[in-house]
C-alpha cells in the first residue's frame, strides 16, 4: 500500500510552534509532534487542516508580534 492510497488513514499532527501537518496513523508521531484532530482520508484531514490552520507563522513569530504591540 503506498502512502497515496485510498486505503490509508492518516492523522492530523501539530507541534509546539502549532504548525500542522498529516501522518499515517500507523506510524509513530514524530518527536516534537503530537495528534490533533481527526483521522481519516489524506484529503479530510488536509480539510482539516485548511478550516483550522488560518494563521501560517509559527506560534514563537506571532507570540513576539503581539507583544511588540503592548
Amino acid at each position: 500500500m503506498g502512502i497515496d492510497s485510498e486505503d490509508a488513514i492518516f492523522q492530523v499532527v501539530v507541534n509546539d510552534e502549532e504548525q500542522y501537518s498529516i501522518w499515517l496513523e500507523d506510524m509513530d508521531v514524530p518527536a516534537g509532534w503530537r495528534a490533533t484532530g481527526p483521522r481519516g482520508t489524506k484529503q479530510e484531514c488536509l480539510s482539516h487542516i485548511e478550516e483550522v490552520w488560518t494563521d501560517m507563522r509559527p506560534r514563537s513569530v506571532r507570540d513576539q508580534l503581539d507583544a511588540g504591540k503592548r
